[in-house]
């Protein structure tokens, strides 16, 4: 996790309101979402940077060193960001499109789709890694479109002007070493796994990690991340044994890598597509979502591990509505 612009904006809330609650109606955050993302802010920076009193939050002075700084940089930022967006928009938007993504298989699918609709337009893209800085995006127009996601309880928040739509709900699986005693499992049980070492991407706004350990908690497991990695690294560090890690259940199986369900489907994730309502790609709402969909498809039938588990889930379905 690296410092933001919008993490000098939410100190600067927190101090302008004197109060984590206040701040978060403002923000349009959930209060335990700002209070955890505080956290790691100050944890960031080395320090505390308020005082939590029973009256409110009160700036240390660590605290107040940090909001100087952040009260000076934050309107030339403002500045930046307007003209920046005011010159996107008259240097005829129409003829590109911008698009963000978090780690998920559908922006291929989904630029093949709208290069069919807008024949001649540029397509733009861009990752990160976790979802809420691409609805601010969406928010403030530095973006058409958005692939995003998030997990049971700890649903996007909503931001003005910005369309979520969903395109699937699917389980989450975990990848183990090809050579791992469960990987000849056809799933494997989260308490089989609660000695094991996890690798994990590192905790981001949208709190995926947050409701991976909660769900560990609640079904009376702990996940112990010794390693916090992503892309080709994670996955290095899974193939050479040292570590296992939870993925998406479109994750196609490579050399030295076995991707299993989890028993009892604990862990679910919410693919969805965003975009801004008056932008210029709202009058495609439903067929980006339909793309996004058959982008899906696409990758889900590439995985072997998910066409295992959606035929036993078939079968389960079957057997309870003849039963």
């Amino acid at each position: 996790m690296e410092l933001e612009i919008r993490h000098l904006r939410m100190i600067c809330a927190i101090a302008e309101t004197g109060s984590l609650t206040r701040a978060a109606a403002s923000l349009r955050l959930t209060q335990p979402g700002l209070s955890a993302q505080l956290r790691r802010i100050e944890s960031m920076l080395g320090g505390p940077l308020f005082d939590r009193r029973p009256t409110g939050a009160v700036p240390t002075a660590f605290g107040e060193t940090v909001l100087t700084r952040a009260r000076a940089v934050l309107p030339t930022v403002d500045e930046l960001l307007n003209a920046s967006t005011l010159a996107a928009r008259t240097d005829s938007s129409t003829s590109r499109i911008r698009i963000g993504s978090v780690n998920a298989p559908l922006l291929g699918g989904l630029i093949t789709a709208l290069r069919t609709h807008r024949p001649g337009t540029r397509i733009a893209s861009r990752a990160q890694g976790s979802s809420v800085p691409l609805i601010d995006d969406l928010a403030h127009g530095r973006l058409d479109a958005a692939v995003v996601g998030d997990c049971p309880g700890y649903e996007l928040p909503a931001r003005p002007g910005v369309v979520l739509r969903p395109v699937v709900t699917e389980p989450v699986f975990v990848a183990l070493p090809a050579g791992h005693r469960l990987a000849a499992r056809p799933e494997v049980h989260l308490g089989e796994l609660e000695d094991e070492d996890w690798v994990s991407p590192r905790p981001d706004d949208d709190r995926v990690r947050e409701y991976w350990s909660t769900t560990f908690h609640a079904t009376g497991h702990r996940m112990r991340t010794v390693h916090e990695a992503e892309g080709r690294l994670l996955l290095e560090l899974v193939r050479s044994g040292h570590a296992v890690s939870l993925c998406q259940a479109t994750f196609e199986e490579v050399p030295g890598i076995a991707v299993r369900p989890i028993a009892g489907d604990p862990l679910w994730y919410r693919h969805l597509i965003a975009w801004h309502q008056a932008g210029q790609l709202a009058a495609l709402d439903t067929a980006l979502v339909e793309h996004a969909r058959a982008a899906h498809r696409v990758a889900a039938e590439r995985s072997s591990a998910y066409q295992r588990w959606l035929r036993v889930a078939g079968d389960r379905c079957t057997a309870a509505a003849t039963g």
